[in-house]
């Protein structure tokens, strides 16, 4: 009997039990892990989608349809805007009323490129300080 409760302690058991609740909770936090922000440009309705940990970048607006409620466009990374080596990234707009395109940076390097929707795809320029 002595044996069993040391090795079943009421301190081993909540450390048991709230291991796997601590994973569980930090993988619902990485998971997570996007930012979105407007495109600068005042007649545009374009928003710009960026995995914080991997640079990844997409955009999705508001489309007509006929005889609809509309449409949802949305636009996959192209070239530039793919996966980048991982860091911690953020979207930054202009303040300039007529510019699409966002300014996606490296907060640890401080690297930053400039992404923008080109034919059916989001683009950034190579990465520059």
């Amino acid at each position: 009997m002595m044996w069993v409760s040391r090795v079943f302690s009421p301190r081993k058991a909540i450390i048991l039990l709230a291991g796997p609740a601590v994973i569980a909770a930090a993988q619902g936090a990485l998971a997570a892990n996007y930012e979105f922000l407007a495109a600068p440009e005042t007649d545009l309705n374009r928003v710009y989608r960026l995995d914080r940990a991997t640079g990844e970048i997409g955009a999705c607006q508001y489309g007509l349809k006929e005889a609809s409620v509309g449409v949802t466009l949305c636009y996959p990374p192209g070239e530039g805007a793919n996966p980048q080596a991982p860091s911690e990234y953020s979207l930054v707009a202009s303040r300039h009323e007529r510019e699409g395109g966002v300014f996606r940076v490296d907060l640890r390097t401080g690297m930053m490129s400039i992404c923008y929707v080109l034919n059916d795809a989001v683009v950034c320029t190579p990465q520059a300080r």
